[in-house]
């Protein structure tokens, strides 16, 4: 392995995307761990800060992973959301198992709280407003890779289950449905990239300087007016959204005459 020195791009990208191709062709599996970072100095003939640089782009990026006093890892697969939030209600408004599987969902908090900015402009209300809230911790069986919270007004919510701390058997927007009185019919999703908040980075243990995908999911009444508003952060760089849909075919041309016959 070398570096260009003539080369326009720095010495720590060339050695990162050097590193990056060969965990692509499988030369260091995920979980194997890398070499030393004065091991790779010495490969490419470069300072130990240089190689430093080299992997910290890559922690950022999510291709690796450090365990303080054991050394630098490949990370493992990316979280792969192959639905956004529509994914919770189910072609038959069920539950995923295959989501189930993969992953454990673990309630964290149910309370009061005062609402954040996003939050209070889904509901239409004054920031600080008071709302029964839901939060949890999503975990595959290594790491988590999400940090979320459902928000409720507290007239619909107040009283009922969804003020427990209790897990439901159920997918929580049924529960909702039950306790509110209310079915969800439309919904409205809002995703932007962002830095963590330090709460953030530490839950999902992520470098600070990592970005995180976040969504706001805004679900609707037949009224449109919103039932529930849920919030969730991944960790950006090993996070992939995939949506699949069909493309509609070309509507055919109307006839200017029908009554016209070609022959």
């Amino acid at each position: 392995m070398q570096i260009n020195p003539g080369a326009a791009e720095f010495p720590h990208r060339q050695i990162a995307e050097q590193l990056r191709a060969r965990i692509r062709q499988g030369d260091w599996a995920a979980g194997e761990r890398l070499p030393s970072i004065p091991g790779i100095a010495e490969m490419f003939g470069v300072a130990k800060q240089t190689v430093q640089r080299a992997i910290d782009q890559l922690r950022v990026e999510g291709v690796l992973i450090t365990k303080p006093g054991s050394g630098t890892y490949v990370r493992g697969t990316r979280r792969r959301l192959n639905r956004l939030s529509r994914g919770r209600y189910g072609g038959h408004r069920g539950y995923h198992a295959d989501l189930a599987a993969r992953y454990r969902q673990h309630l964290i908090q149910v309370g009061r709280a005062p609402a954040p900015p996003e939050v209070a402009d889904a509901f239409g209300v004054s920031d600080g407003t008071e709302l029964v809230v839901r939060r949890h911790l999503v975990r595959t069986e290594e790491v988590p890779v999400e940090v979320g919270a459902s928000w409720f007004r507290v007239a619909d919510a107040a009283g009922t289950s969804l003020e427990r701390m209790e897990a439901f058997g159920r997918p929580l927007y049924q529960e909702a449905e039950e306790a509110i009185g209310r079915g969800y019919r439309s919904a409205t999703d809002t995703i932007s990239a962002r830095q963590p908040s330090r709460e953030e980075a530490e839950i999902l243990q992520i470098r600070p300087d990592t970005p995180v995908l976040h969504l706001l999911h805004v679900a609707y009444d037949d009224r449109h007016k919103p039932i529930e508003v849920a919030q969730a952060t991944w960790p950006g760089p090993m996070t992939t959204l995939t949506e699949e849909y069909r493309i509609p075919g070309p509507t055919p041309e109307a006839d200017p005459d029908p009554g016209l016959v070609l022959g």
